[in-house]
Parts: structure tokens; C-alpha cells; sequence
């Protein structure tokens, strides 16, 4: 029971220092905002921006056709950027996934010439779980830093591709082809399969002991080990999930192309796509803060972006600058943003 009357009552504020209640008033109100709200303001100002500029230069940035293709050249790296997220909330990362994603389009195509559709997807996913649990042992029993351990898993992968195809390879059935053609409305096929790979991998980080103990892992692998939690499974695990997604991303892009090429993954830049679509979506590189809805608005943005400069025919290397300054200035934005909050 506190006798002090009213006037001599003082609230958190009052009591706090000087210099700490003026660092108070003059936080910047962008403060409080979550890192996936930041990236979806980002996504809209990008957009109107975007509008706009084509508008002047002659062009409709929101017509329909821009609007499916958006979200058809997204959905094979936002289902590889999903897995990516996996990776980096545990603390680790995959550079094997663009070579993964170009193995997975042959294998996918050569056994659908073969004839069989369900045996080359059973394949695809033995292959990519395969490669997974290679990273995550090797990063975890052998104890070698996850950079170097999924770079040296991509060399080999990229060893045998180089060994064994000089070009495309396979066929894949017209059947299998509306997986990466198709559309329901407005909305592709393959839109919704990544819908489907977004909204399986958040159920799983916010809804399971598994996605707890992802954040645990990447947050502080010491705290998490002495808290009863199996890193080495964790990481192990994950890394398996990571490749699963771009095995499928793989299965995808063979769709499109109607054959099995060696070269898709790397083509593309999924690996370091991805992470940058992970970074710009608020998660951090260090581990253990960000999720899924973050790095799905990552993916949407360089899609937008990519988009309004094939409509405006800006040059390849000028897309690649601005798009390193981007990247730059949202982890710029997100540092800030915790420091001050």
C-alpha cells in the first residue's frame, strides 16, 4: 500500500534519467515498427514508386499480366529463400542450393522421360534430403563452420553436374508442366505452392517445439545446449528442411523449362538471392530473431523491383547496384531500429 499522496506519486517516466526520457521523445516512430511491417512499407513505396516511373516513361506497371508475372518469377525463390530462413533463425546458412536446384531439375526431368511422374518427385526429395543431412552433419559432427561446409557440398555437387551434362537434359511431361504454367485467376499454381511452403515452414517455427528451439539454436547455442535442446539434431534437421525446399524449387523450374538444366540454379543466383531476400526481410544473419512473413515480403520487393526495371529497360549493371544498395540500407534500417529501440 503506497500512503504517498498523489502529487508525490511518480510514474516509470518521471523516474527514469533525464537523458534516457529525451531519448524516449525523440525516438523516431519508424521505431516501432516490426522488421516484416518495415518490409511490406517498403514493398508498397516501392511499388507506387514504381507506378510511377513507368507511368512517365510510357508503360502500366499494375496490369494483369505484370501482376501474374511477378508472382510467377518469385515463387521459385521465395520457396528457396523459405528454406533459407530455416537455415540462417538456427544460425547457420546453404550456398548448396543453387547447384541442389540444377541437380534436382535433371533428375526430376531424366526419370519423367522415363516415364514415371511420382517415382521423380520420390527422387528429388531422397536427393535433396540427402544433401541436407550431408550439410548438417558435416556442420555438426565434423564441426566445420556452415559457410565453408555447404560451399564445399556445392563444389561437389557442382563437380558431378560438370561431369556428367554438357546441356539440358530429360523431358518433362505436359502434365507436369501445369505445375509451373497454370493458373487459378490471377493467381498461378506455382504461387500457391509457395503459399503452401510459407505457411508450412511459419506453422512450424511459431506453433511446434521444433520452431522454438530454432530460435533457441541461432539465438545462443551454449543457453539452448544447457536448456536440454539438441542443437546438433536442430541444425541437422533444419539444414534437411532447407534442401527439401530447394529440391522443390527445382521441381518447379523444371516444370517451366520442360527439361532438366544444369545450369538453372546457379543462373538464377539462388543461393545469394535468397539470403539477401532473408536479410531484406528482417531476419538477422546472426540467428535466433526474424521469420517467414519478413522473407516472403524480401522476395516480393526484388521481384517488384526487378519488374520495374525490365519495364523501364534499365541495364543489368544498374539493377545490380541498386539492388546492393537496397539490401545495404534495410540491414542499415534494421540495426538502427534495435539500437534504438
Amino acid at each position: 500500500m503506497n500512503d504517498a499522496p498523489p502529487s508525490e506519486i511518480t510514474t516509470p517516466a518521471e523516474a527514469a534519467p533525464p537523458a534516457a526520457r529525451r531519448a524516449g521523445a525523440t525516438r523516431h516512430p519508424w521505431a516501432n515498427l516490426g522488421s516484416t511491417q518495415v518490409v511490406f512499407l517498403a514493398l508498397l513505396v516501392t511499388i507506387v514508386v514504381g507506378w510511377i516511373l513507368v507511368a512517365i516513361d510510357g508503360g502500366n506497371l499494375l496490369t494483369l499480366e505484370t501482376v501474374v508475372g511477378v508472382q510467377q518469377r518469385s515463387a521459385a525463390l521465395g520457396i528457396v529463400a523459405v528454406g533459407q530462413t530455416l537455415a540462417i533463425l538456427a544460425g547457420s546458412l546453404d550456398l548448396s542450393v543453387a547447384y541442389l536446384i540444377s541437380l534436382a531439375s535433371l533428375v526430376a526431368a531424366e526419370i519423367m522421360q522415363a516415364g514415371s511422374v511420382p517415382g521423380a518427385v520420390a527422387a528429388v526429395i531422397a536427393v535433396s534430403a540427402l544433401v541436407g543431412l550431408v550439410n548438417g552433419v558435416v556442420i555438426t559432427k565434423l564441426r566445420v563452420h556452415a559457410f565453408i561446409a555447404t560451399l564445399g557440398v556445392a563444389l561437389v555437387i557442382k563437380g558431378v553436374l560438370d561431369h556428367l551434362y554438357d546441356g539440358p537434359a530429360g523431358r518433362v511431361p505436359e502434365s507436369f508442366q501445369h505445375l509451373g504454367y497454370d493458373r487459378v485467376g490471377p493467381i498461378p499454381v506455382s504461387a500457391m505452392l509457395w503459399a503452401a511452403v510459407a505457411l508450412t515452414a511459419w506453422f512450424l517455427l511459431s506453433r511446434t517445439r521444433y520452431g522454438y528451439r530454432v530460435h533457441a539454436v541461432g539465438g545462443d547455442p551454449d543457453v539452448a545446449r544447457l536448456s536440454g535442446v539438441r542443437t546438433d539434431r536442430v541444425i541437422i534437421l533444419t539444414h534437411v528442411l532447407c534442401s527439401l525446399c530447394a529440391g522443390i524449387a527445382g521441381l518447379l523450374l523444371a516444370s517451366r523449362l520442360g527439361a532438366g538444366v544444369p545450369t538453372v540454379g546457379t543462373d538464377g543466383g539462388y543461393d545469394l538471392e535468397s539470403i539477401a531476400a532473408v536479410v531484406l526481410g528482417g531476419t538477422a544473419l546472426a540467428g535466433g530473431r526474424g521469420g517467414v512473413a519478413g522473407t516472403v515480403g524480401g522476395v516480393l520487393l526484388l521481384a517488384v523491383l526487378d519488374s520495374v526495371f525490365n519495364q523501364l529497360e534499365v541495364n543489368s549493371f544498374f539493377k545490380d547496384v541498386v539492388r546492393g544498395v537496397v539490401i545495404v540500407v534495410a540491414v542499415a534500417v534494421y540495426a538502427r531500429k534495435r539500437s534504438t529501440s
